[in-house]
């Protein structure tokens, strides 16, 4: 039997036990919470990463039209040129020679054609000799032709007066033919020659590398006494005063792009300072070997210096929001669900960034969730 007393006490335990497990029931689910973090509002945006490099706007490198070797660099690099300004000369003596044999050959054409000793001239004496010549057999045949047609005379003779006066008309034929002939020939070669001389006499100014545009010279590649080629750049010009930032997108973010995009910029050159840009220009083909397309963007409001080649990091916004309920980007399981309370929970996401990701459903602000393990 127990006492009075005893039920007392063993009651009195009871209690303290159960007030000890509710209190740390209570520290548990404290701990808990304080492990899990609730979905808070912010303003978010989503951007593309890209690396970036600084380059002149219209920048071009320059070639040579002819072979020949360096003569002279008119130019050092950092200076500041005009349209047409000379750059380079290159020597080259066959060209030269070209040149003048071509002048001697339009020369003798022209005299050919309407010099003292033209051949034409040679021609024309030929078909007066033959006029005359077909005057005279003319006469003596039509006279030989009366006395025959009255019986008088041979007529043999008859035969070869004829003859004669056939063959000085079929001459002067032939003659007026050949001047004709000879002189369109003349007049072609007058035109070939003259074609072939205009056309090395441009050769020969090629000879001197002149400026395509108003810009800076950024790079010289070649020293006087070097062999030029056609195949090799002799300088980098681009503008001065206007530059262009090259943005290298991966493939599976290109689709994202647009013109007139915000673009923030970050130049290891300026490693304190974000500059805002605008994508200008999307270029539509694939670099096969890196797997990018590479965009142009021009700056808001550019630094006070800026280098060709200067590198730094961009990210391209692609989407802004305000107010939107977003979690830690390290909470989310697989892309889609977080860890509840409840256990897992399937979630609709939007936006994304490096850190948040946007809640569109399946959570609220009041729900809490956990880092999963």
């Amino acid at each position: 039997m127990i006492n009075n007393e005893q039920h007392v006490t063993i009651t009195y335990k009871h209690m303290k036990l159960w007030k000890c497990l509710s209190v740390l029931l209570v520290v548990l689910s404290c701990s808990s919470k304080q492990d899990g973090v609730l979905p808070i509002e912010l303003s978010m945006t989503e951007s593309v990463y890209s690396s970036a490099t600084i380059q002149p706007d219209s920048l071009y490198q320059v070639y040579a039209s002819v072979s020949g070797i360096l003569d002279v660099v008119l130019v050092e690099e950092g200076d500041l040129v005009l349209t047409k300004t000379p750059l380079f000369e290159i020597t080259n003596n066959t060209p030269k020679l070209n040149t003048q044999n071509a002048k001697f050959t339009l020369d003798l054409a022209k005299q050919n054609y309407n010099g003292e000793a033209a051949v034409l001239n040679t021609i024309e004496d030929e078909i007066a000799a033959a006029k005359l010549k077909f005057k005279n057999d003319s006469i003596n045949y039509y006279r030989q032709k009366i006395l025959w047609d009255q019986n008088i005379g041979s007529k043999t003779q008859y035969e070869a007066k004829k003859l004669n006066y056939e063959l000085a008309t079929n001459q002067i034929k032939l003659l007026q033919s050949k001047y004709s002939r000879t002189k369109s020939e003349l007049e072609t070669a007058v035109k070939q020659a003259q074609n072939k001389y205009q056309s090395s006499f441009v050769t020969t100014k090629d000879f001197t590398i002149n400026s395509k545009m108003n810009g800076k010279i950024y790079a010289i590649y070649k020293e006087p006494g070097e062999i030029v080629t056609t195949m090799e750049p002799l300088a980098t010009i681009g503008s001065a005063n206007r530059f262009v930032i090259e943005l290298l997108v991966d493939e599976v973010d290109i689709v994202q792009i647009a013109k007139t995009q915000d673009v923030l910029i970050q130049l290891e050159a300026y490693a304190n300072t974000i500059f805002n840009a605008n994508v200008s220009k999307i270029y539509p083909k694939k670099d096969e070997r890196n797997q990018t397309f590479t965009i142009e963007a021009i700056f808001v409001n550019p630094p006070e210096t800026l280098y060709p080649g200067l590198s730094g990091e961009a990210n391209i916004i692609i989407a802004k929001k305000d107010n939107v309920l977003t979690i830690p980007r390290a909470y989310l399981i697989d892309n889609n669900k977080v860890k509840t309370d409840e256990g897992i929970v399937t979630v609709k996401t939007g936006l994304k960034n490096m850190d948040y990701v946007e809640i569109l459903s399946g959570v609220t602000k009041d729900t809490y969730i956990y880092k999963p393990e």
